[in-house]
């Protein structure tokens, strides 16, 4: 009894303290935050809601807000352009709340961080201000004098997809990105004294200067603001430092010196706080407020460059959309988390706000993980009017101003911008960012979009402006991003102008269509264009950008006959040392092609720090391995990580070459048969022991393939990849107990010689050229078809760089190994089952065919060789062939020459030496291949 006592007792003086906390919050200086709504796509508020038309329309029924109402099942799913503006989606929202004795004798605001489009506001039948126009803007009301004293309160809203303001419908709906309806941002009470700082604006410099504009509303007779600037632990940096407030200024200005401070960067995200405190003529506190910031210095040097604290900046930007399959535009900061977290381990510094301001959850993230943010103003190709255009800048600016991570403005895109808004960010910006026009050359940048490598006399690469432009590469399906990238890369790494470029885009934007059964619809070829999947699926392209933009870079592709251990580094970072970065490295063996697992033995590894190197120097890294085991191993592993623990890149490099590592699987014990030859009037048969493949003697081509009473299906080649063979003769020999067949073909083959060896191998050796003319010729692709039936395959298990496929131009990013792939029919940017089965793999050592019938193996003696693997399907939605590169026939290729992928509007060729096709003398290119189709392959 006594315990069951002491437990109630201390439950009523739990709740007691939880009260006292709550009073205190609101009774106390500090603002309260009281949440109608949710806080985010995972935590929602259901209210009263109808929609007037589209789906589950004219009846009152309920919904979670903050949402899109279209991903709830309501009104009617409207990609951008394709508005209709004569069937407006108006939708009605109720929701009740109860007012709290102790708002007494204080200011209740009603804000609402985001809504489409026009939103009028009532509570308890009582407008509570102008409507509202724009879309992703916070706004709010004071609603002091609307609120019941006790009781219940009715809040009604009235929200229109569609604005009547037809400069908001241009800038907004009239887009190239999804337009929703709704209450898709919190809504929230904001209690505050009736004297209080409304806002402040901060500009904290790399020297430690130290300014902030408070504005405050309210009386402000004979009251004083104080600031004391501390760490983010709280700990006290100076002393604390104050200002009168005029009676009826706009704002009151402080100003400090710290020194020496910790400075904001995306490589040291450092951030500070400011604790202020608005007292009353004796001294009281009347409301405190608490800032976050970062000291740092932005400057544009026109003709010279962008920097940041003193340092010239190169942007690895990408651009990002605010959205989510099954939430629209309504997000969390579980996904701003994870999606700065993709573009940093992309060894991206940087993202555009595309195309419109962020929730504010989003530039936390980006403050205390570290990128450079451009923050936009939305007017995608059509711009705001003047008037409404002031009100929305102004939002935007005063809702974001103190983020350190924001060091450019954006007014609007491609050609929606206004340029009488021009000069209202400095109102309220005192560090008076630079504004762009992206697309456009204006105040001393030139941002142009999706321009080629070689392009614009007397701009960009051949301007007098810094450029860098803001959408580049766009990455349609599994074009641009990576592919293309590194040669534009280089072009700007060697362009003292150059500040970098942002890549389009980071995600597919797809949404899940509750009306057509669940399916993730991107609008045809509008919004399939991210480097990863509307749920950040990775494309190959992740780990491209991963390596082209890692700030440790090694330009081995691969490593000296007598490799001692040194590699050379360069420092691509923009703030660090190289000696902050720990490197991992590894020895180790591959696994037979009969093996279950694919990873191979350990022989000898370590960890050593980097070598001291400043920012643009290059130096020398040196491995410690055992240099016996280093004979052993057939792999060298390294992996950097920087001095937050986040991985840069791993590289991978083979010791030996694609011959000697094969030899090991090649000459392991088999059942020995001698290799015999039979005749027919159709084919020539080569056996050995239960093997039997046949070559047609009008061809000299594979006809069919017997293993057991197993009818492989490996047919139709050798056949040359461009070009033609006319078959001439085949002559067949026996040397002791293997079967030698030569093939004479004119034309395109030159060189078709097999050999059955008793253990059941079948060696190929081949060579081939294409005489049309000499050198300079150009070529899509080179190499040899074969076919399988592609419905019998079921995977692969293969050695070489992996596990994503390549294009000519996107050959980085991918690790030197043993993968195991099933087979997919994905296409990229229409279905995101990654990596895709299709196309071509790099540095092809062994393959394995998995299929329903029988498993067989084929072996490589040549080390830069491509494995093809069937064609990938063209998309559905594509209106051009750029992003659909050319293929061989057959359906598996030996390739030593690959196509190039393009871009949503340009062909691969437009964009660098990578892009162009496969060049070619008069030489022979040779090679050999090993099919085992006797073996136990898992």
């Amino acid at each position: 009894m006594i315990q069951k006592r002491s437990i109630k007792n201390a439950t009523k003086w739990a709740m007691y303290l939880l009260h006292f906390v709550t009073i205190s919050t609101v009774c106390g200086q500090s603002t309260a935050i009281s949440y109608l709504s949710g806080t985010d796509k995972d935590h929602t508020v259901d209210w009263d809601f109808m929609v007037s038309s589209g789906a589950n329309s004219g009846t009152w029924s309920k919904i979670p807000v903050p949402s899109n109402w279209e991903t709830k099942g309501f009104g009617t799913y409207h990609y951008g352009w394709k508005e209709d503006f004569e069937k407006n989606e108006i939708g009605y929202y109720k929701h009740t709340f109860v007012s709290d004795a102790h708002w007494k004798n204080k200011t209740v605001k009603l804000v609402f961080e985001g809504a489409m489009t026009d939103t009028e506001v009532k509570v308890n039948g009582t407008s509570a201000g102008p409507m509202h126009q724009g879309s992703f803007y916070r706004f709010k009301y004071d609603i002091t004098k609307l609120l019941k004293s006790s009781g219940e309160n009715l809040l009604e809203v009235t929200v229109r997809k569609i604005s009547s303001d037809t400069s908001v419908n241009r800038a907004e709906r009239m887009s190239d990105f999804w337009v929703f309806g709704g209450i898709f941002r919190p809504v929230y009470l904001e209690i505050v004294p009736e004297s209080h700082i409304e806002w402040t604006a901060i500009d904290a410099k790399a020297d430690g200067s130290f300014l902030i504009n408070v504005y405050t509303e309210g009386d402000q007779k004979n009251q004083t603001v104080e600031a004391q600037i501390k760490t983010m632990d709280g700990e006290k940096v100076g002393a604390p430092f104050r200002m009168p407030l005029e009676k009826d200024a706009e704002k009151t200005s402080l100003r400090t010196q710290v020194e020496s401070p910790d400075l904001w960067s995306p490589e040291f995200p450092n951030r500070y706080q400011v604790e202020l405190k608005l007292l009353d003529a004796k001294q009281n506190v009347v409301h405190t407020k608490t800032e976050k910031f970062g000291f740092r210095t932005v400057e544009l040097k026109r003709g010279v460059g962008f920097f940041v604290n003193g340092v010239k900046v190169m942007f690895k930007g990408v651009n990002r959309h605010s959205a989510w399959p099954t939430s629209g535009r309504t997000m969390s900061k579980e996904i701003s988390i994870m999606d700065v977290n993709l573009m940093k381990d992309m060894n991206m510094n940087a993202v555009r706000m595309s195309h419109y301001p962020p929730d504010g959850h989003f530039l936390e993230v980006c403050d205390s993980l570290g990128l450079f943010v451009i923050d936009e103003l939305t007017g995608w190709q059509k711009k705001y009017d003047t008037a409404v255009g002031r009100k929305l800048l102004k939002e935007m600016v005063t809702k974001d101003v103190n983020h350190p991570s924001i060091v450019i403005w954006a007014n609007g895109n491609e050609g929606g911008n206004n340029h009488e808004l021009v000069e209202d960010y400095a109102k309220y910006d005192p560090q008076n960012r630079i504004v762009i026009h992206p697309w456009n050359i204006f105040n001393g940048t030139d941002t142009q979009h999706y321009k080629g490598y070689d392009c614009c006399d007397g701009s960009l690469y051949n301007g007098k402006e810094v450029f860098f432009p803001t959408e580049f590469l766009h990455g349609l399906f599994d074009g641009g991003h990576g592919a293309g990238l590194n040669d534009h890369w280089n072009k700007m790494m060697a362009n003292p102008l150059s500040a970098g470029g942002f890549l389009w885009v980071f995600a597919d934007e797809g949404v899940v269509r509750l009306d057509q059964g669940g399916r993730i619809d991107t609008d045809g070829n509008h919004a399939p264009d991210g480097i990863l999947g509307p749920y950040r699926e990775k494309e190959g392209s992740f780990y491209t950008i991963k390596e082209i933009w890692s700030p440790v870079y090694i330009d081995h592709e691969k490593l000296p006959t007598h490799f001692d251990g040194d590699l050379e580094i360069e420092n691509r970072y923009l703030y660090t040392n190289l000696n902050t970065v720990q490197f991992e490295w590894k020895l180790s063996t591959f696994p037979s092609p009969y093996a279950q697992d694919t990873i191979g033995t350990v022989l000898d590894e370590g960890s050593i720090s980097g070598p001291d190197l400043q920012p643009k120097q290059r130096g020398t890294i040196k491995i410690p391995f055992d240099q016996h085991k280093k004979v052993k191993a057939d792999l060298l592993t390294l992996k950097a990580t920087d001095v937050h623990g986040r991985e840069l890149y791993t590289w991978t490099w083979p010791l030996k070459s694609v011959k000697t590592i094969n030899e090991q699987w090649i000459n392991e014990p088999r059942p020995q048969a001698k290799a015999r030859v039979t005749e027919t009037e159709r084919d020539v048969t080569l056996t050995a022991g239960d093997l039997a493949i046949s070559f047609d003697k009008s061809s000299g081509l594979i006809h069919q393939v017997k293993s057991g009473d197993q009818q492989i299906p490996f047919s139709n080649g050798p056949q040359p990849a461009i070009g033609k063979a006319d078959f001439v003769s085949m002559e067949h020999t026996t040397k002791g107990d293997s079967v030698f067949v030569e093939i004479q073909y004119k034309d395109a083959l030159k060189r078709v010689k097999y050999k059955l060896a008793p253990s059941g191998l079948l060696t190929l050796d081949y060579a081939y050229y294409h005489d049309t003319g000499g050198s300079g010729n150009a070529f899509d692709y080179l190499g040899i078809n074969f076919d399988f039936p592609e419905e019998l395959v079921t995977g692969v298990k293969y050695m070489g760089r992996g596990p994503y496929r390549v294009w000519k131009n996107r050959m980085k990013g991918n690790n030197y190994g043993v993968w195991h792939k099933k087979y997919n029919n994905t296409v990229t940017g229409e279905s995101w089952e990654y990596p895709e089965f299709k196309g071509y793999y790099r540095n092809f050592n062994w393959v394995v065919i998995e299929n329903t019938i029988k498993p067989f193996a084929i072996y490589s003696e040549s080390d830069d060789l491509f494995l093809r693997l069937y064609t990938p399907p063209g998309p559905q939605a594509a209106e051009n062939n750029h992003n659909s590169p050319p293929f061989p026939a057959g359906d598996i290729s030996f390739l030593n020459g690959i196509s190039a992928i393009g871009t949503k509007f340009d062909a691969a060729t437009n964009h660098g030496p990578e892009g162009q096709p496969n060049k070619i003398g008069p030489e022979w290119i040779e090679g050999k291949l090993v099919f085992d189709f006797v073996g136990k392959y898992p």
